[in-house]
């Protein structure tokens, strides 16, 4: 069974200083997000053990990596650890399907934790298997760097930002593979990146860096509907919520999404009955009123419970919600909550006009 990583790091330069601890779940995808600079690629080199001047301590499960006070730091080479770069440094001369097993044939058997037909299947591998590195796309080479590092049956899965040097369409190429590895993967991955959409398609916990510190860490879905938090005065902000689906209707060509706070009408979804689906809904796709509309095209409307306000700047504010124990949020205007008289601990309703749907 998968057990959690706790880490306390203290790097001091002349120009930055990393000062972080925080706990990583046993199992899953826990992002790392903060802005350029913040101290993410220098918390994984810490992680792996190629940062030179730590100190602090590191508990991988039941093993201690790093304590700096009893003189304890395992070399790279004992750190069974996973790391794919913005840049997948296969070997050119090697086909894909040898880049792949480099690591997992040096690897003794009682220690492999993945077989390669599972891995080639998951992320897609088989077409490109007797391919050179210089004969794959961008996409296609970081899915074959995701599965060399699964194949040398890491502990821990480390992602700097794998998908940084990636243009827009090449994304959408290997953002399924991603959700799929969020969903597969038995084996805690820290995964780097300052993109939002990234974050939430793949993420289920959620460490927020900034100034070299872990300013917030826990469950994704509470911390992106925490508007005190800067994530959520980003125009992208929104909240994550986990649904099962529980209706088709196949007249219209909707499905029906519960959740604690009621149902989500959406556009058909091609899943069975009993799916859980995560759905992100923006701030700015979600109106308030005082009353439940009698007659709108708005299709989903929840009643809440008001949580917080939050200035944005001087003429809009963020409103946290609840919805029977579901965050939302809402960006509306400050002459609409005045006119409204909006306040902490009021019911209203929310109406919500789009969602997106995430695995």
């Amino acid at each position: 069974m998968s057990q959690a990583i706790h880490f306390q790091f203290k790097v001091v330069r002349k120009e930055f200083s990393l000062n972080a601890s925080a706990t990583i779940p046993g199992q899953g995808v826990t992002a790392l997000f903060g802005r350029s600079g913040s101290g993410k690629t220098t918390l994984l080199r810490a992680l792996a053990g190629l940062e030179p001047e730590v100190e602090g301590e590191l508990v991988v499960g039941e093993q201690q990596w790093l304590h700096s006070a009893q003189g304890i730091n395992l070399p790279i080479h004992q750190r069974a650890i996973g790391y794919v770069f913005q840049e997948t440094a296969l070997f050119p001369h090697l086909r894909t399907e040898q880049n792949l097993l480099f690591g997992w044939q040096r690897t003794a058997e009682k220690d492999r934790r993945h077989n390669p037909p599972q891995v080639i299947e998951s992320l897609g591998l088989a077409p490109l298997l007797k391919r050179y590195p210089h004969q794959l796309s961008g996409g296609e080479k970081q899915r074959v760097a995701i599965g060399r590092a699964l194949l040398n049956s890491p502990q821990l899965l480390l992602m700097d930002e794998p998908m940084a040097a990636l243009d827009r369409q090449r994304k959408r190429e290997i953002m399924p593979y991603l959700e799929r590895l969020h969903a597969e993967a038995k084996i805690p991955i820290l995964y780097v990146t300052h993109d939002l959409e990234e974050l939430v398609q793949i993420a289920d916990h959620l460490l927020l860096m900034d100034q070299g510190e872990i300013i917030k860490s826990g469950p994704i879905e509470i911390l992106l509907a925490d508007s005190s938090l800067p994530i959520a005065q980003d125009e992208d902000a929104g909240a994550l919520i986990k649904t099962t689906l529980t209706a088709q209707d196949e007249h219209y060509l909707l499905s029906e999404l519960s959740f604690s706070g009621g149902t989500i009408t959406v556009g058909q979804v091609n899943q069975p009955i009993g799916s859980e689906i995560r759905i992100r809904i923006h701030a700015k796709d979600v109106s308030l009123a005082l009353q439940p509309p009698l007659e709108s095209s708005v299709l989903n409307v929840v009643k809440c419970r008001i949580t917080g306000i939050t200035p944005q700047g001087q003429s809009r504010v963020i409103v946290s919600m609840d919805a029977a124990g579901s965050p939302l949020l809402s960006r509306i205007t400050q002459k609409s909550a005045d006119r409204l008289a909006l306040r902490e601990g009021c019911e209203i309703y929310a109406q919500i006009k789009s969602v997106a749907l995430h695995s």
